[in-house]
Order: structure tokens, then C-alpha cells, then sequence
């Protein structure tokens, strides 16, 4: 098992890209460009000053363009975030379908490229601020409580295949179980050791405990009868 924590291929500073805008197919198909600028405004002050702060006059001020030209583009918040996050995890899972599905690779291999690409996200700034944020407000906003279930849903989709690869003797409950279970496990060090954090130095030791812990409970887990 240690083999798999030595690779000779890290996944170490690995670099998820912002946003990855959408095409469109139906309604308003021009002005890509103006769109990814108003998302990365939008992403920027989400990261810099919060969801409060995250207002469609704002925006439009932070992109140096009218209110009007902006609601042109997107006629709600609501319309403007559902775009943003769809932008955000389509970057995720393009560097999920990069680093994690390569051929070649075995079920406990690509486990560990996963886990690594997490675990190094979460130390940059936009994983720690932007995440955290918008799972506060989804406590009290129905709308940013779906959107954000549906992200990592889709998130945890890799895991999933991946331990069904690892375990094919499992149920599918229990592969949704060990995926969630290690999803959350990661997720949670954001508080802790995201950027900035009181124990983001510790987190290369984090990392190697994760990764070995998480292939070893794959590879262990007895479901209950």
C-alpha cells in the first residue's frame, strides 16, 4: 500500500482552473467573453467579500458595465449563480476526467489522484473562501442549498466509480456511503487547514494520512448485515 503513496506521478500542486463557462444552446448564444467576465466578477467579490456583498449592481460595477447589459446576460442572481457554479464544477470534473481517468491506472491509484487533487485545492484561496460560504448561506437559502447538493453530487461521482471498481462486491448503498463518507472527510479539513488556516502546514502530512487511511477503509469495509 505504501507504493501507492509514493507514486512516481504525483498529483502534488495540481491547479483546478477557475471557471469553465458554459456554451449556450438556447436563448442568448453570443458575448461568451462578456458572460466569463461577469462570472469571474461575481466569483471574485464572492471570494473577496462575501455573498452579502455579491448584489447585481455590484457586479456590474466590478465588470465596468451597465446594470442593463448585465441583466441582458442574466436576468436574476439566481440565473447568474446557477451559471457560475455549473462553471466551477465543470472545472473540477474536466481535471477529475484528466488526472483521475487516465488508463492504466488501478482503482487504488486512481483513488489516490483523487484525493490528492482535493486535498491540494482546498489550500488555495478561492476552495477555502468560496466553499464554506456558500454552504453557511444554504442554511438559509433553499436555492443555494440545491445547487450546492447537486455540485457535489457530481463531485463525488469519481469516488464513487472508484470504489466500485475497488469493490465490486458492495452494494451500491455502501459505494454511496464510502464515497460520501470520504468526501466529507476531505472536505472538512477546509476549516481547519485551507488557506491561511491555523494548520495548513500540516497538511502535506494530512494528505498522506487521508490517502492511505481512505484506500485502506475501501479495501476493508465489511458492510453491516
Amino acid at each position: 500500500m505504501e507504493r501507492l503513496l509514493m507514486s512516481q506521478d504525483p498529483v502534488d500542486d495540481v491547479l483546478v482552473p477557475d471557471l469553465i463557462v458554459p456554451s449556450r444552446t438556447v436563448g442568448y448564444t453570443k458575448g461568451h467573453e462578456t458572460r466569463e467576465m461577469i462570472l469571474r466578477s461575481a466569483l471574485g467579490i464572492l471570494i473577496e467579500e462575501g455573498w452579502q456583498a455579491m448584489s447585481m449592481r455590484r457586479i456590474a460595477a466590478s465588470c465596468g458595465i451597465k446594470f442593463g447589459n448585465l441583466t441582458y446576460h442574466y436576468r436574476t442572481r439566481e440565473e447568474l449563480v446557477r451559471e457560475l457554479l455549473e462553471a466551477v464544477i465543470s472545472a473540477y470534473e474536466r481535471e477529475f476526467e484528466t488526472t483521475v481517468y487516465q488508463s492504466g491506472l488501478t482503482p487504488e491509484q486512481r483513488l489516490e489522484r483523487y484525493c490528492s487533487l482535493v486535498l491540494e485545492d482546498i489550500q488555495s484561496k478561492k476552495t477555502t473562501r468560496l466553499f464554506p460560504e456558500l454552504w453557511a448561506l444554504s442554511n438559509h437559502d433553499q436555492f443555494v442549498h440545491d445547487r450546492m447538493h447537486e455540485l457535489y453530487a457530481r463531485a463525488r461521482a469519481p469516488i464513487n466509480d472508484i470504489v466500485a471498481l475497488m469493490r465490486p462486491d458492495l452494494q451500491q448503498k455502501d459505494c454511496d456511503d464510502l464515497s460520501l463518507f470520504i468526501s466529507f472527510s476531505m472536505e472538512g479539513s477546509t476549516v481547519f487547514a485551507g488557506y491561511a488556516k491555523p494548520f495548513l502546514s500540516s497538511m502535506p502530512q494530512i494528505k498522506r494520512i487521508s490517502i492511505k487511511s481512505f484506500i485502506n477503509i475501501v479495501n476493508t469495509y465489511v458492510p453491516e448485515i
